[in-house]
């Protein structure tokens, strides 16, 4: 938890940005498994977290903006609570911690929204994706479960994304300390990649590590030999020897802020010339985005820049050939790269997607594509210094993809379908790193970069055998 004035502060801003009503920010509840009392590990609300910081269940901040009052409404715990899990301070107590001066009950809530509701203020809240959540919001306001994310306030959802679009100095600490913890993670998968060894082993055993040095994982770890597939969950398939196995994970560091990487290494501990063209492809692009990666620079660009480097390399190897910008114009790169370059990245690993990608990602210059593999971009607007934002290119061969594609005589200008046939089995690539946008320019997060470079990655799994 940070210091209550920053806490302080970020309720403050939010409050003159909002400008009236009230502002209704849930906490999570526990959330059952398989039976009640078996739950998933609790992880707070992001946006709580962010403007008050507690992580017990059962918390929901209110903000009166007229009467410039702040509240957290939660019941405290009782005897049987305390036998089972131990004490936990009052509401009260917790609210101290934060600078919040007013408690009350649960059950107290709802009267509060009414009075409000008869003055007709407005009731600012934002989407909610927990189904508990959205029945509590529902008997509050009277409206049906399924109603409620679309009339979610674009005041207040404008406002924190805003806000925390923007990492301060005390942000970056913690994102650098979770890219530490993922610096163990994927340097222990690198070095446990051999023949023989499962996928669901490395990935059981990286978690682990982001378990035991920070919260948890940013989210479930891709880790595979079929680097082709987006998510690829990790199997108790065995590692084959002369394959890629691509590895895409990350942890939350203690104070919930996340990393995530992507590295892809040569099972046998060595590229062959295949493997070696397409990860010198994604290399390029991955490293041409970092040099020119800065403020007031459209992530679109970004993202284009990457495809038109791709597209070069794959026309060099045989694969793609035309003019490069009309190829990657008409989207004909996409069979082999059908995502974004990346996301936004902070407390959340896609950092404030359950707002809304279109508040997140776009504005009014920058509006997203339907275009297949650009619709899949997460963000296009303009860089500004203090983002943080996922620099991840790839390569990938998806035999029903390239069946489809090869069948409809799609691109076929710009494919040279034949020459795929021998890479059809090859999985895919890509090379994932966090980067901060600096005043004038920007850098991986983190104190050390996990090792990337063909030559360095290859002498890296050697001299760890």
């Amino acid at each position: 938890m940070f210091a209550k004035e920053i806490y302080i502060q970020r309720r403050a801003e939010l409050k003159r940005r909002v400008g009236e009503g009230l502002i209704l920010l849930f906490g999570n509840n526990d959330a059952p498994n398989n039976y009640p009392a078996n739950t998933y590990r609790f992880r707070q609300d992001s946006c709580f977290l962010y403007y008050f910081g507690l992580k017990r269940e059962g918390l929901v901040g209110l903000i009166d903006v007229d009467n410039d009052k702040e509240y957290i409404f939660g019941n405290d715990i009782d005897i049987n609570d305390i036998i089972w899990y131990g004490y936990v301070p009052s509401v009260k107590e917790l609210a101290t911690e934060v600078g919040v001066q007013h408690t009350a009950p649960m059950k107290e809530l709802k009267t509060s929204i009414d009075t409000a509701r008869s003055q007709g203020k407005p009731i600012h809240y934002i989407p909610q994706c927990r189904h508990d959540l959205m029945i509590q919001l529902s008997d509050l306001i009277g409206m049906h479960p399924l109603q409620l994310n679309a009339q979610a306030s674009v005041t207040l959802i404008k406002a924190i994304v805003d806000m925390r679009s923007i990492k301060k100095p005390e942000e970056v600490e913690e994102l650098k300390k979770a890219a530490d913890i993922g610096y163990q993670m994927h340097t222990t998968a690198m070095k446990l990649c051999a023949p023989g060894v499962t996928e669901k082993y490395i990935a059981g055993v990286i978690e682990g590590i982001a378990m035991s040095l920070g919260d948890r994982y940013s989210f479930q770890s891709i880790l595979s030999m079929h680097g082709e597939i987006q998510h690829g969950f990790p199997s108790h398939t065995p590692m084959e020897a002369g394959r890629l196995m691509l590895c895409d994970a990350g942890a939350e560091n203690k104070e919930n802020y996340c990393s995530d990487n992507t590295r892809v290494t040569p099972i046998s501990g060595t590229f062959t010339q295949q493997q070696r063209d397409i990860y010198t492809a994604v290399e390029a692009a991955h490293d041409w985005v970092i040099a020119n990666a800065r403020p007031n620079v459209k992530w679109l660009d970004m993202h284009m820049g990457a495809c038109r480097i791709l597209t070069e390399h794959l026309k060099a190897i045989g694969l793609m050939k035309g003019d490069t910008d009309e190829a990657v114009k008409a989207g004909a790169h996409a069979l082999f790269m059908p995502h974004g370059l990346g996301h936004m990245m902070g407390l959340d690993v896609h950092d404030m997607e359950g707002l809304g990608q279109n508040y997140v990602g776009f504005d009014d210059e920058v509006q997203p594509s339907t275009q297949f593999g650009l619709n899949c971009l997460r963000c296009g607007r303009r860089l500004q210094a203090g983002f943080v934002m996922t620099d991840e290119p790839g390569i990938y061969f998806i035999p029903h993809l390239i069946d489809l594609w090869k069948s409809q005589g799609i691109h076929k200008d710009f494919i040279n379908y034949e020459a795929i046939e021998p890479f059809r089995h090859f999985g895919g690539v890509r090379l994932e790193d966090d980067i901060l946008i600096t005043e004038d320019s920007c850098r991986i997060i983190g104190d050390k970069v996990i090792p990337y470079h063909i030559n360095e990655l290859e002498e890296f799994v050697k001299q760890s055998k």
